[in-house]
């Protein structure tokens, strides 16, 4: 049996796939050093660029000269973001709420690795990205993506340290990297997050004046710049600051779909005071109506002469022209059309026509305006937080109420949101309030790296440790008090999660020459799974191999004694005991799982693991090949 990759997708594997795919003759075969032994020598295929550029022709760039955005470090951001990973996500049971039911996640870890690991169960499912990421300000801490120094080898004074001595590194100005290195850190991000978005998806960036240029030229590489929406302006202060110059009440957030053919947004809310002047004085079948203006300036402040005509009142036999240096809005023929059918009225006290705009014809809501006035502010937001700790245990969060108007834009029943800046959880509470008021389903993902508190913060002093338990503690508080506020509505309403954490591979990493080997070494090594993981640990890290959801619902049985775990009634089933008999076997292949999975030293010989192969052939109607990909170990 074929055994299972445990490491996130190579997407420079995928890439070179998609070149195939176009363009079969521009692929060849390389050495492939790393996976090459001595005994055995391995091939790779990969992209031989002349033939490649001679298919191109006159569409390859020649010479130096082009308009182009680099910054220094930036060839290795996209070599990072192309490169895969050996971690995983350790399931945290005794930290999530209604984990069996839930469809939410919580992931902690840094969000790199975490997007990498999340390429293939969520490739194409996410349908709206918000982030807020760090705005490079000169005091706040950047994600570094080398973390080979240790803590008692780096200058404490420039950066902190998470439990695993990882470096946060703060960006001051100062640093000769300033603006390259916020670049490496969002461009790798934003490539590995384009992947997620479903084709119509969107993903909305909050930021201020210190890189929105650099976003916008990063975001228009990775996402295209037909893809750019608009950079939208949200007035974060109701009042204007005495700043030293010129006093800044907004910041931005700039909008990019995945695919501008296929963007599907949605309305926002009309506002009830305009539809309040809709009214049906006489019981007009068509609903309700309102006297609306029947002359226009013309097409661009010109008149059409076709709509500058008498219109006789049948009631007083006057024939009333539009204003002056004005037109009516539609033609002679249509007007007549319109006045059989009782569209245009006469106003009682001046004999004037009007035309009756009908409630049911008007767009039922409204487009995302680009500026945002009126959708909460920076106090809001602290309020919010305050008012759910009884402490200011957070800083420059988003206010729920501007989260809610991008959802409502951006998402609508069932879809996936996904939020990898995720600080104190504000997108998981906008996500549950919104679902509360509209009856909506939206999921979130969340993912955030647990930097600690600073130990002289109101936060860190009542019991908060790092970010992420903020985070979790906001989303239980938010889940607990909307559903306190409206009981009855809010009985189905999901405000569980699902709390994922970032660990080493759940696999041990041995490498010993081949004079190095013993008996005992052979014996030591029938096992290369690492002593502290769990079967769910083994279980959430097949999920990830095989490119599943992580929010599916699973249960575990005992067969004959042996613990068997069913991920979504069969698309996994999964068994990591050791000793497996045949009967298990049997009664698992029995089921005909969409894929199956044991421990690769959980037989008591060879032939015994063989034998699983042979169980699967005779109940499974598939072919020997198509069951070898279905059925492995670990």
């Amino acid at each position: 049996m074929e055994k299972m990759r445990m490491e996130s997708v190579n997407m420079t594997e995928k890439n070179v796939d998609k070149i195939a795919a176009l363009f079969p003759n521009c692929i060849t075969e390389s050495l492939d050093e790393e996976k090459s032994t001595p005994e055995k020598k391995a091939y790779k295929k990969v992209v031989n660029f002349d033939v490649l550029r001679q298919m191109l022709s006159g569409e390859v760039l020649e010479g130096d000269e082009a308009y182009e955005f680099t910054w220094v470090g930036k060839k290795s951001a996209i070599i990072e973001a192309n490169t895969p990973t050996k971690k995983t996500l350790r399931p945290c049971k005794e930290e999530s709420v209604n984990w069996d039911s839930t469809e939410n996640l919580y992931i902690e870890g840094d969000n790199l690795e975490v997007l990498k690991l999340l390429q293939e169960s969520y490739l194409g499912k996410v349908k709206m990205i918000y982030i807020d990421p760090p705005y490079n300000t000169g005091n706040d801490f950047i994600y570094r993506d080398d973390f080979a120094q240790s803590a008692d080898k780096y200058d404490e004074g420039c950066g902190i340290f998470d439990e695993d001595d990882n470096c946060l590194f703060k960006n001051t100005d100062a640093n000769g990297r300033f603006h390259s290195d916020w670049c490496s850190m969002i461009y790798s991000r934003l490539m590995l997050a384009r992947n997620l978005l479903t084709d119509d998806g969107v993903i909305f960036i909050s930021i201020d004046d210190h890189e929105q240029e650099n976003l916008k030229k990063c975001c228009d590489e990775v996402f295209g710049s037909s893809n750019f929406l608009e950079q939208i302006v949200w007035k974060r202060r109701a009042n204007t600051p005495n700043d030293r110059y010129i006093g800044k009440i907004h910041e931005y957030i700039f909008v990019y779909s995945k695919n501008i053919k296929a963007l599907k947004l949605y309305l926002q809310p009309r506002d009830s005071q305009i539809d309040s002047k809709y009214k049906n004085p006489n019981n007009d079948p068509r609903g309700p109506w309102f006297a609306d203006n029947l002359s226009a300036n013309g097409k661009g402040g010109r008149l059409v002469k076709s709509c500058v005509f008498p219109i006789r009142n049948p009631h007083n036999n006057i024939d009333y022209y539009p204003p002056q240096n004005k037109c009516w809005l539609f033609n002679e023929e249509k007007v007549k059309q319109y006045l059989k059918e009782d569209r245009i009225g006469f106003r009682e006290s001046t004999g004037t026509p009007y035309l009756k705009r009908f409630l049911s014809e008007v767009r039922q809501g409204s487009t995302l305006p680009t500026i945002i006035l009126d959708k909460g502010f920076s106090t809001d937001s602290a309020k919010e937080i305050r008012n759910l700790f009884q402490l200011d245990v957070f800083e420059f969060t988003k206010p729920t109420k501007l989260i809610e108007t991008l959802l409502r834009t951006g998402t609508n029943g069932n879809d996936i949101v996904l939020d990898f800046f995720s600080g104190s959880a504000t997108t998981a509470h906008a996500v549950m309030q919104l679902n509360a008021e509209d009856g909506g389903n939206r999921k979130f993902i969340m993912v955030q790296l647990p930097e600690k508190c600073d130990k002289k913060s109101e936060a860190f002093k009542a019991g908060y440790k790092n970010i992420c338990e903020i985070g979790k503690e906001r989303i239980r508080r938010a889940g607990a008090k909307i559903k306190e506020e409206n009981p009855i509505g809010t009985q189905d309403l999901d405000t569980g999660f699902r709390v994922l954490k970032l660990d080493d591979s759940n696999m041990i990493d041995v490498y010993y020459a081949a004079d190095e080997f013993e008996q005992q070494t052979l014996a030591d090594m029938v096992s290369n799974i690492k002593e502290d993981r769990t079967a769910l640990d083994l279980f959430f890290g097949c999920l990830l191999d095989w490119g599943l959801p992580l929010s599916m619902p699973y249960h575990s049985e005992k067969i004959d004694g042996y613990t068997v775990h069913t991920y979504n009634d069969g698309d996994l089933i999964a068994c990591f005991d050791k000793n497996i008999p045949e009967s298990v076997v049997k009664t698992i292949a029995k089921r005909k799982p969409l894929r199956a999975v044991f421990r690769d030293s959980g037989f008591a010989s060879s032939p015994a693991k063989i034998n699983v192969f042979e169980i699967f052939k005779l109940y499974m109607p598939e072919s020997a090949n198509e069951i070898t990909k279905r059925v492995k170990v670990i």
